[in-house]
């Protein structure tokens, strides 16, 4: 299938790796599309993500360091960071356009070495129906009370992501990531 990029750019989605770019088109990402790189992916409604956004809440997937490229632009990248509003008392720095300033991506100081970079920002938008559809939402206990949770997507009153949750011992999670994942 050909890829659906409605808002034109020079923007691409191939094998496993697909583009996301600001609104001006002055900083553009290459990030992976499947694998292990891919961590995960979620929706969050969390106050600091309903704020920093400017909506009711965030559409995110988590990749590697690693494996995310800078095609053009990370020298127009503004780096914003605060520990207030984090459910965690983690940094979490923020990187937007300095030109139209669209939040690219955000880097937690409790996620080292992984970026979590938003759905929006994905120049292919058949993507954000398939390998970046949410797995999880996360902070329901802050969403608002006229929107509904994501449809078949896992449920979490608070922090999905918190490194005390028994979920995360064990290696149970990437495994199940990994298994989720392969169905794209």
């Amino acid at each position: 299938m050909a890829p659906y990029l409605p808002l034109g750019g020079d923007g691409y989605s191939k094998d496993k790796e697909a583009t996301a770019t600001c609104y001006c088109g002055a900083v553009q990402l290459a990030f992976p599309t499947e694998g292990e790189d891919l961590v995960d992916t979620f929706i969050c409604n969390c106050t600091d993500c309903r704020k920093i956004t400017a909506s009711m809440f965030a559409s995110n997937f988590i990749v590697n360091d690693s494996a995310v490229k800078h095609l053009r632009g990370q020298e127009k990248l503004t780096k914003f960071s605060q520990n207030n509003t984090i459910a965690t008392g983690n940094t979490m720095a923020n990187y937007f356009c300095s030109v139209c300033g669209t939040l690219m991506y955000r880097v937690s100081s409790g996620f080292p070495g992984r970026s979590i970079m938003r759905v929006g920002t994905v120049d292919d938008f058949d993507l954000h129906e398939t390998k970046l559809k949410p797995r999880i939402e996360q902070f329901g206990k802050d969403r608002v009370s006229w929107l509904k949770g994501g449809e078949g997507v896992e449920q979490e009153e608070g922090n999905y992501y918190d490194s005390s949750h028994p979920r995360w011992h064990g290696g149970e999670a990437a495994e199940h990531q990994r298994l989720e994942r392969s169905k794209y």
